[in-house]
């Protein structure tokens, strides 16, 4: 596995540092899930006092949650452009040909992904205990809650990465982003899934983000519930994912990059 690693470090190095070192691409992907925590948990504050919502920690760290995987995701979805432009300036065949074992290149990317958010999630994390989250869970409870976090990282990485490398063009960026907006927002967003419309309910019920989130909410409310089922549903989006990714590698082999 030695080539697998030292191919990954160089490329999550890479994409680390171009990341950081260009504000075009560094400050988006803070500002978005800061604009978003703002809105929803500040502008929806009053939604904590409805009928029929219980939240035990608020409506503060109700929000956290969804920002929290969301912000992993598009992280993720982010890193697959960076991948595109890789292959539009010619640096992803330099790097296949370079490379000993190319499934190093996803796991760079991967790497890279997961380093680009963490600076957004600590962000993230300090804003909303300045505004006052409240916290019920331990620490087990709350390493829980970004490890699911982490694989929503991946999930989105591997998704966009499969796109990226098959059709290897910018051009491909709507079809990396929404299908991955439209599961986030068609989940309990603003409101438990009890208390949405019925067709929108109906539909979340449905929706494997519904699960990461009630399972996230619970973490942070310090009352586990459904950790294993939502686990396992991620580590499987990640399998399915990751074989998606690679196939996309071969072809983007077989197509000369």
């Amino acid at each position: 596995m030695r080539p697998v690693f030292s191919v990954a470090t160089a490329v999550g190095w890479r994409m680390l540092h171009n990341n950081f070192t260009t504000p075009s691409l560094l400050i988006p992907g803070i500002a978005f899930p800061m604009f978003f925590f703002v809105a929803f948990a500040g502008g929806l504050s009053r939604v904590n006092d409805i009928p029929g919502f219980q939240f035990p920690v608020g409506y503060t760290a109700f929000q956290f949650v969804f920002v929290l995987l969301q912000s992993a995701a598009f992280a993720g979805v982010f890193t697959g452009f960076g991948i595109v432009r890789d292959f539009e300036t010619g640096f992803a065949r330099r790097l296949m040909v370079a490379a000993p074992d190319r499934r190093g290149i996803l796991l760079g990317y991967a790497l890279g992904a997961i380093g680009r958010w963490a600076l957004t999630a600590a962000l993230l994390t300090v804003v909303a205990v300045l505004a006052g989250m409240e916290v019920g869970g331990n620490g087990v409870d709350i390493l829980g809650l970004y490890t699911l976090a982490v694989l929503v990282n991946v999930c989105g990485l591997l998704w966009a990465a499969g796109i990226a490398m098959r059709l290897r063009t910018l051009q491909a960026a709507p079809l990396m982003q929404l299908p991955v907006f439209l599961a986030l927002f068609f989940a309990p967003v603003f409101v438990p899934v009890e208390l949405l419309a019925n067709w929108l309910e109906t539909i979340a019920r449905v929706n494997p983000v519904t699960l990461l989130l009630e399972a996230g909410r619970s973490l942070i409310a310090g009352e586990p519930a459904r950790i294993l089922a939502a686990f396992g549903g991620v580590v499987g989006l990640a399998a399915l994912f990751a074989v998606w990714a690679v196939r996309g590698l071969r072809r983007a082999e077989a197509a000369g990059g």
